[in-house]
């Protein structure tokens, strides 16, 4: 009998201890999942930590050099006229009104009154003040001092020319935050942020906040985003709106307020701010909005200006008060609206500010680089100096030597005169440059690069390579003069032609401008009326190479031709190079480098560097002040005799006509008592034209000379020249009113040894003395 087996009952799983099984590993995924997550948020937060600090504990904003006109000195008997005067005030942002607020002033006639703003240069701070003055004859006459310290010479501030800026092309003034006016820091803070010193960054219920006025207000008053947020948006990231970004920078904000007060997120806010734009160069922070909008201190602002300002955070484009002046008005009154709600002002101060005017200046104080090529001279002259990143932002102030009435005068020549001259045809377009220098000091006061003084491209007056022509001959008959054994200014030279004939067979004649000949010619009157055959004669008299030092020693630096070709300008130089040798001729043989900057300092004013000026005696000034009397000569009776059509008589000239094969290059280089320009005419693609020295350089020249106040050249004679009577033509000496008397400078012991007298002529003597008597 078979033992029956015990049976089995089946066993039932627990639906509870099945969920309990499952849940070690749920839980343990979560936790590393939740680990891993925490741990790569703290690396990205370690990230973002290290990206913040750096920018914030290093230099925070690149700041760009400005560079500056030379400041506007007005004292009485000071050489301006009205228009120069009223142009460089408005350069510099004055604002024309009633001459009482600073940076405003009136004109009635030639009656002046000025309030300035004051300015910190590097030998101290010039007040404000307020000043009358009247332009009679381009001259200041009845200078006082109305208001402020009195002075008998008051330096107005100078008009910012431009800039040196960064890549980015951000433009700020720094400002710190004791600077700021507390209405323009508690106007920010009621309309953008108000419980900015509450919030640890980022604020929830400003949002709900935002919407709720401006549900009330009907438009976009307020933001949600903190000033913090906002600062970070700015600083560290893109504008994109997408929901990585918005992270970043809430994560970002609350970092920010870990490691840094409120004053400092706050200043650097007002530094970074955008607020417009100016050409390619963006308008950041309110320091330079100020001035960019108002010509004023950020100091000195109204409430209806600050208003503006803090309304144009929103949308300095949408309120640009310039382009939109309705928009931004009612935006501004907005915004004043909100200050008298909340209590920042009261309500007479805010109906006050509500009936004034926008007070936006009609132009920016400063734009995108104003003088293009001049701006370009600086940075060339500075680059010896300063790296270009430093120059880009470091802050840097370069005062110059520009002088805008000048610079207005030769634009206007160039323009002026080319529209004359050019066909129109695009093949033929005439292009021109100048360069325009105190005939003393060697500094330039003005530089045109083209006929479009705006265009930052070719810069002809620095690049344009060109033949002198006979640009070149007061620097041979120089070379010629220092032997005053050999050469005087009456010594007899041959107009005639003769061939070379080089080693290899070819042959040289050179041949006058006219194809004519005329035999034996004074020294002086071959170079007055540009005879090229006695040049070359002379030239190769004294030698190529004596002619090639004589424009070393002058401040030619490239290599010079060692052909004999080259006794006729077939040596290439730019304008600039060309002022640089005349300007030895205009001081007398002292070699006076070319300066474009007076001084440059730190961006609170601490001197770093000073341009002072610097000489070089490089030819005996008596056989320079015998040129200088030949290139007079030029101007009375020579080739430069028409530009007396255009300026006054009595206006005493010195220079020199240059003209090319094919009147490819027109050339002239003169000064008066003042001034020395250069001025250049011609082609690009170097093809020909109709002319000459005379008839295309010389009436631009003319042109500009007139539009400025000046004296006339009066040479001053040097010790060893003595100035005699003689006949030319008999080489003698001979009395003042004999026939073909001419009163010439000698290096004294030079002169003729042969006396001849017109045997003591009654009638010439008596009308020399009536003569005399009614000059």
């Amino acid at each position: 009998m078979k033992k029956s087996s015990p049976s089995k009952k089946p066993v039932k799983k627990s639906p509870g201890k099945g969920r309990s099984a499952r849940r070690p590993w749920f839980w343990r995924l979560f936790w590393r999942v939740t680990l891993i997550g925490l741990v790569l948020l703290a690396g990205w937060m370690v990230y973002l930590d290290a990206m913040i600090t750096s920018r914030f504990e290093g230099r925070r904003f690149d700041v760009p050099s400005r560079v500056y006109a030379r400041p506007l000195e007005l004292y009485s008997g000071a050489s301006v006229s009205s228009g120069d005067l009223q142009r460089e005030l408005e350069l510099s942002g004055f604002r024309k009104g009633d001459g009482r607020s600073p940076g405003t002033y009136s004109r009635n006639g030639g009656r002046f009154v000025i309030s300035s703003r004051g300015f910190l240069f590097a030998d101290g701070l010039e007040p404000r003040r307020r000043l009358a003055l009247t332009i009679y004859s381009d001259q200041v006459q009845d200078f006082r001092v109305l208001d402020g310290d009195s002075a008998p010479i008051v330096r107005l501030e100078p008009a910012q020319i431009g800039g040196i800026y960064p890549a980015h092309k951000e433009d700020r003034v720094l400002v710190q935050l004791d600077e700021v006016p507390d209405l323009l820091k508690d106007a920010l803070l009621t309309i953008e942020d108000r419980k900015f010193y509450d919030h640890q960054g980022i604020a929830p219920l400003a949002i709900a906040r935002a919407m709720m006025v401006n549900l009330q207000a009907g438009r976009v008053v307020q933001g949600g985003s903190t000033l913090t947020q906002q600062l970070v948006k700015n600083f560290f990231l893109t504008r994109e709106q997408t929901l990585l970004r918005k992270g970043n920078e809430a994560l970002m904000s609350l970092l920010l307020e870990l490691h840094y007060e409120k004053d400092d997120i706050l200043e650097t806010y007002l530094n970074e701010v955008y607020l417009g734009q100016a050409g390619t160069r963006g308008i950041h922070g309110f320091g330079l909005a100020s001035q960019f909008y108002f010509g004023e201190s950020i100091r000195d602002l109204g409430l209806h200006q600050v208003a503006l300002l803090v309304a144009m955070v929103k949308g300095p484009s949408y309120y640009n008060p310039r382009r939109h002046p309705e928009r931004a008005l009612s935006r501004r009154n907005l915004v004043i609206d909100v200050m008298d709600e909340q209590g920042v002002v009261s309500a007479a101060e805010a109906a006050r500010a509500r009936a004034r005017p926008l007070g936006v200046s009609e132009r920016p104080s400063y734009s995108e680089n104003r003088y293009p090529a001049y701006i370009d001279l600086v940075r060339r002259h500075l680059a010896r100096d300063y790296k270009k990143e430093d120059l880009q932002s470091e802050g840097l102030r370069i005062f110059t030597t520009l002088n805008p009435g000048v610079q207005y005068a030769a634009e206007f020549a160039v323009e002026d005169m080319l529209s004359r001259m050019d066909s129109g045809a695009a093949e033929t377009t005439l292009e021109s440059a100048m360069v325009v220098t105190s005939r003393d000091s060697g500094e330039v006061l003005a530089l045109v690069g083209g006929r479009d003084p705006r265009f930052a491209g070719f810069n002809r007056a620095l690049d344009a390579r060109r033949p002198i022509g006979s640009l070149i001959k007061p620097f041979i008959y120089l070379t010629a003069l220092q032997d005053p054994d050999r050469y005087t200014l009456i010594s007899p030279v041959e107009d005639k032609k003769f061939a070379l004939v080089f080693d290899d067979d070819r042959r040289w004649e050179p041949e006058n401008f006219d194809k004519k000949e005329r035999g034996e010619v004074p020294l002086h009157r071959a170079l007055s009326h540009s005879y090229n055959l006695p040049a070359v004669r002379v030239g190769l008299d004294v030698g190529v190479e004596a002619v090639q030092d004589t424009l070393q020693a002058f401040g030619v630096t490239s290599p010079l031709s060692d052909y004999p070709s080259m006794l006729l300008g077939s040596v290439s130089m730019t304008p600039v190079t060309v002022a640089q040798i005349y300007q030895g001729l205009a001081t007398s043989g002292f070699n006076t480098p070319l300066r474009s900057i007076r001084q440059v300092t730190d961006a609170n004013g601490k001197a770093l560097s000073r341009y002072s000026l610097e000489v070089d005696q490089v030819a005996d000034p008596a056989a320079v002040h015998l040129v200088q009397y030949a290139m007079q000569e030029t101007m009375q009776e020579g080739t430069g005799r028409s530009v007396y059509r255009t300026v006054p008589q009595q206006l005493t000239l010195a220079g020199k006509t240059g003209t090319t094969d094919d009147g490819r290059d027109a050339w002239f280089a003169g000064f008066s008592g003042d001034l020395l320009a250069v001025t250049w005419v011609g082609r690009d693609d170097n093809g020909p034209t109709t002319l000459t020295g005379s008839t295309g350089a010389l009436p631009v020249w003319a042109r500009f000379m007139e539009q400025v106040p000046q004296h006339g050249f009066s040479p001053v004679m040097p010790d060893g020249v003595d100035y005699h009577w003689v006949n030319a033509e008999r080489q003698a000496l001979t009395d003042e009113h004999c026939d073909n008397a001419r009163f010439v400078p000698f290096i004294a012991g030079s002169e003729p040894a042969r006396e001849m007298s017109c045997g003591g002529n009654l009638e010439r003597r008596v009308r020399g003395w009536f003569e005399e008597l009614f000059q």
